[in-house]
């Protein structure tokens, strides 16, 4: 870090709470709702702190969430509060969110704009689905049918990635596992047993973490292997490889000026400091990027973290990998420069701690204070969203920082000068298709839906290819846990509704 700016307590970032909670109603009435949930977390954040904080926020950013839906969220909190900050933010979908609105309020702070800030998120989703499957109202809120929809990943994509279904995170993170796996030159089963292993140790991490939805240390083998309790998604992944959204949990975290935390009566050893962190995107269209066994958006990110520590991952003694699907913490650690025994959570994971949506890193953010005021020296969290898209790193640490937190945090010109040109994207071809990547998408009784195929044609634009339920030859040629098809060529055709079918040659 640089050493050209002098820290003054009134200018220098601390959090200084944090609060979780998650609910198990006895009745499915008695839930409560994401507002409630939240009002909760922000108050055992307050608490947290040993000081009388909330009275004065005057930055508050809400995590979007999707399991109930109101006019204003951010009024209607504020309201519960008794508060009105100057700054009110309902944000958009995105599960690094929870990491850019601690790292935005720290440089609020930093340039002098307010003293106390919060950022809190909830989820109620485990209540609002059990609730719909047994017909029973929910006596909150009234549900803002009105209100806009928020935007996701889905919406910024090809027609032809929605009909094929591979248009949404668990179908979409499968083609990055594919294609990086093949990359560094693993088996499908190597892959397999390298993403075993990383979510064990996840679920571990989890069941030692009383905030966590699911609290048992769960062995490699069973976490691959499918059953009818944990069925195949997308290949490869199983229900146990993937995040788990019925959740009813809640996180807010409060950041203050060293001043305002001083003035409070803080306890020195409650202050975390937010030394800095950066973000990039990727473009938000998955079939718009240039290759898919790495983002340059998250090395960018992870590069700059490395480059203030003045090393690489092995200068961070606690990290949070964020952990949709293996594929993200295996890229990002092969990028830290860390092993295949790398410790990759503090909390336990979007599979077994719980994925309250766009509100994981938020808890994240809670466990790390918890580990870096329990003798940790330095933290990572790093946090990501979309299809591989959003991605955002911030380092903590109970030690003061050397300088001032840094204002420019994108590292999107870097991302962008290691991009190279993306393939046109067609949806009419034949003749020799080379697979780029590939996943296969299975229903909810087990068997095989279809293959989606990911080309480059002779020409080397990309296309999507299906794989009919009905060519098993194909699918088990895909599904071959000893060779990766990727790299491999076939025949394109089309099908008589018009859509690119792929068998390979």
């Amino acid at each position: 870090m640089s050493h050209s700016a002098s820290l003054t307590p009134d200018r220098t970032p601390v959090i200084v709470g944090v609060g979780e909670f998650s609910d198990h109603p006895a009745e499915l009435t008695a839930g409560l709702e994401p507002i409630d949930l939240m009002v909760k977390a922000l108050r055992q954040a307050e608490r947290d702190s040993g000081g009388k904080l909330l009275a004065d926020v005057q930055s508050l950013d809400i995590i979007n969430f999707l399991s109930w839906r109101y006019h204003d969220p951010a009024a209607l909190l504020c309201e519960r509060l008794g508060i009105a900050p100057a700054h009110a933010y309902y944000g958009p979908v995105g599960g690094e969110s929870p990491i850019r609105y601690i790292h935005e309020a720290a440089k609020r702070i930093a340039r002098g704009e307010c003293s106390v800030a919060a950022i809190c998120g909830g989820e109620a989703q485990s209540t609002v689905t059990k609730a719909e499957r047994a017909g029973v109202s929910l006596p909150w809120t009234p549900f803002a049918h009105d209100a806009p929809v928020p935007l996701r990943g889905a919406s910024f994509q090809k027609p032809m990635a929605t009909t094929l279904g591979v248009a949404k995170p668990v179908t979409v993170y499968p083609i990055y596992e594919a294609a990086s796996s093949a990359h560094w030159g693993q088996t499908p089963r190597e892959a397999l047993a390298e993403s075993g292993h990383l979510w064990s140790v996840y679920s571990s991490v989890a069941s030692q973490n009383p905030n966590a939805w699911l609290k048992r240390a769960v062995p490699a083998e069973e976490i691959v292997t499918p059953t009818p309790d944990n069925r195949l998604i997308a290949w490869p992944y199983t229900k146990l490889m993937v995040a788990n959204p019925s959740v009813n949990q809640s996180a807010a975290i409060l950041v203050t000026s060293l001043a305002k935390a001083r003035e409070a009566g803080i306890a020195e050893d409650k202050l975390i400091y937010v030394w800095g962190g950066a973000s990039a995107e990727e473009p938000r269209d998955y079939l718009e990027r240039d290759q898919f066994h790495q983002s340059h958006a998250q090395n960018a990110v992870l590069g700059s973290v490395m480059d203030m520590v003045e090393g690489d991952g092995t200068a961070f003694d606690a990290i949070e990998l964020y952990s949709c699907f293996p594929t993200v913490p295996k890229m990002a650690r092969r990028t830290l420069k860390l092993g295949p025994d790398v410790q990759p959570t503090v909390t336990g994971g979007l599979t077994f701690f719980g994925a309250p949506l766009n509100a994981y890193m938020a808890h994240a953010a809670c466990a790390m204070v918890r580990k870096l005021r329990d003798g940790g020296k330095l933290g990572l969290l790093y946090g990501q969203g979309g299809f591989v898209t959003k991605h955002h790193g911030l380092i903590l640490s109970p030690q003061p920082p050397r300088t001032t937190l840094a204002q420019e945090t994108s590292v999107q010109a870097e991302a962008d000068r290691n991009r190279q040109p993306a393939p046109p994207f067609v949806t009419e071809a034949s003749g020799p298709g080379k697979v780029e990547s590939f996943t296969v998408i299975y229903g909810r009784g087990g068997a095989a839906e279809h293959g989606v195929v990911m080309l480059r044609t002779t020409e080397d634009a990309r296309a999507l290819a299906r794989v009919p339920a009905s060519d098993t030859q194909t699918l088990a040629h895909l599904t071959n846990l000893d060779r990766s098809p990727v790299g491999g060529l076939g025949t394109i055709s089309t099908a008589s509704d018009g859509i690119l079918e792929w068998r390979p040659t």
